[in-house]
């Protein structure tokens, strides 16, 4: 390896370095005191690197925030939720679905109640980080209705518009929590809980099978 490759790639991997290490203080942070205000100065002390070295790799506050939604889309287990997509019933898609959400949320409660509250509070720097996640999600619950309305699971009176939006109601963050934190269900009877709501809402009763009570 020519002395310039090698310069650039011990560059790189300082760089990625320094990331990690900036978004790790960010995270920590928040997980401690998720109520509190979150300035770039403090996560500089945090990381142990100069506030300009934060501008310089995420170019702007809010490019932090947004690359902090991906490093907690990450860790929490979010991609859990792909596996309920590849079994080849829909009903049991959604059920996996809110399984596998409900568990992502848990996993990481603070720092996304965090950044949930910090794009009403600060939307500058935190709305486009949730709206990252948003969007993902959405796109998830678009193709889950397509997948019942295909297999006949809808009922007669429900579009496959109204299903996306019950469904995106019903798998958000804020509907997990109000059950899981503050009515103090477990994580399993949350996900349970809210997949009924759904299922009752939006699927037919098929012969040899009933909507859950």
């Amino acid at each position: 390896m020519s002395p310039r490759k090698y310069e650039q790639r011990t560059r790189a991997a300082t760089a990625e370095e320094t990331r990690q290490r900036v978004l790790e203080a960010m995270y920590e942070r928040l997980r401690a005191a998720p109520a509190a205000a979150v300035s770039v100065d403090q996560v500089a002390r945090d990381a142990g690197v100069a506030r300009s070295t934060i501008y310089l790799v995420f170019e702007s506050r809010a490019g932090l925030f947004d690359a902090l939604a991906v490093y907690v889309f990450e860790r929490s287990g979010f991609r859990a939720i792909s596996d309920a997509v590849h079994d080849p019933d829909a009903r049991e898609h959604l059920r996996g679905s809110f399984r596998a959400g409900s568990k992502a949320y848990a996993a990481e409660r603070d720092v996304l109640r965090a950044l949930y509250s910090g794009a009403h509070l600060d939307p500058e720097a935190f709305a486009g980080a949730v709206q990252r996640l948003e969007d993902g999600r959405l796109g998830g619950m678009r193709y889950l209705a397509k997948r019942l309305q295909e297999q006949g699971c809808l009922r007669a009176e429900v579009t496959q518009r109204e299903a996306v939006d019950q469904l995106f109601v019903l798998t958000s963050f804020d509907a997990f929590d109000l059950l899981h934190t503050s009515r103090g269900l477990s994580v399993a009877k949350t996900a349970s809980t809210l997949s009924d709501l759904a299922e009752r809402a939006l699927c037919v009763v098929t012969a040899g099978r009933t909507v859950p009570r």
